[in-house]
């Protein structure tokens, strides 16, 4: 079986599971990494058993590598579309950590530059992968719950309090100078939580007849504002143009989890834990209530990676459906706009 070659730029926190997620896939080979710090590439270079060759210090030497096929960008949010520009220049397919860009500016930039290299790209979104939201799609699909109506989703940890003693919290210290606090790197719940609500809003609306996804407005906007100068609790409503809405939520102060209603004529169907691999659906009727068990319990990312291989092994510029598709990745960053910066 031929394999695809990677290559990762940034090792953060979720480049360490999405290089777990590499064990056990046949098309798909984890050959370089690349960090500024010596420090991590010393460490995943003997957790990963990567070739001296494919240790890289520099970003830039990686994309030079020949042998490489794909680069995964995990880097700040900031960075994206920089990383992007240059990986798409050395003719190196990308897949890039949520969310893509820092706005629909940037996105559609590179939505041109994309089409007119005609090169493959994917937005990280790794739940649409997963064995979960495919049984979604297709309960949606055989009117399990009869044609739906609405949808709530919410994506929040509450990452600005601890616990100290019993009942009482403690505000904790907030490194102004971090990913998710630092406006110049793209911080802030909706950017870093809020887009998965959103991209999933996106993928529902889609499911429902007759509708123009592209056509929405946005109403009860809700944008609190933390010490740092970024957004750490946000709400909004997305109403597409047929009438079906989308309620969304996204916290750095509360534990929200990761959770959605979607709502029928027939009924509705929860899913308790929507993006993160965690096996979870209800169905929820006007005569009967059950669970879905027996979905696969693969590595969320290793379906990621399998799928984006054998899109691209079979010659496709795009992800298989349901992945993140380009003009999904677009809208999604108009819809974030609007949240992030209406009045």
């Amino acid at each position: 079986m031929r394999k695809l070659n990677w290559g990762i730029i940034g090792l953060g926190n979720v480049a360490q599971k999405f290089l777990e997620g590499f064990h056990g896939v046949e098309n798909s080979n984890l050959l370089a990494i690349a960090s500024k710090s010596k420090t991590k590439t010393l460490k995943f270079k003997n957790q990963f058993q990567i070739n001296e060759e494919f240790i890289f210090n520099k970003y830039e030497d990686l994309l030079n590598c020949e042998d490489i096929d794909i680069i995964y960008i995990s880097l700040p949010n900031s960075y994206h579309y920089e990383w992007i520009l240059r990986s798409i220049k050395k003719n190196k397919k990308v897949l890039v950590e949520k969310p893509a860009t820092l706005n629909f500016e940037e996105a559609q930039k590179l939505s041109e530059i994309i089409k007119k290299k005609n090169i493959f790209f994917n937005e990280g979104f790794m739940y649409r992968h997963d064995t979960q939201i495919k049984k979604v799609i297709e309960l949606i699909k055989n009117n399990e719950i009869g044609k739906p109506l609405s949808m709530e989703s919410s994506f929040g940890v509450n990452i600005l309090t601890k616990k100290k003693f019993y009942f009482f919290q403690k505000e904790k210290k907030i490194d102004k100078n971090s990913r998710q606090f630092n406006n110049q790197l793209g911080g802030g719940c909706i950017l870093d939580l809020g887009c998965y609500p959103t991209s999933l809003s996106l993928l529902i609306c889609s499911l429902v007849k007759n509708i123009d996804c592209n056509k929405f407005k946005i109403t009860n906007l809700v944008r609190e504002i933390g010490s740092t100068g970024v957004d750490i609790n946000a709400e909004a409503k997305i109403i597409f143009d047929n009438g079906f809405n989308a309620k969304v939520k996204s916290s750095f102060k509360k534990n929200l989890g990761n959770n959605t209603i979607i709502k029928g004529e027939k009924g509705n169907l929860i899913i308790n834990n929507t993006f993160m691999g965690i096996k979870d659906i209800q169905i929820v009727l006007k005569n009967k209530t059950y669970e879905i068990k027996g979905l696969l319990n693969d590595n969320i990312f290793s379906q990621e990676i399998k799928n984006i291989s054998e899109s691209i092994l079979n010659g496709s510029n795009e992800v298989s459906y349901p992945g993140m598709q380009l003009e999904e990745t677009l809208l999604n960053m108009k819809i974030l706009d609007f949240w992030k910066n209406e009045k």
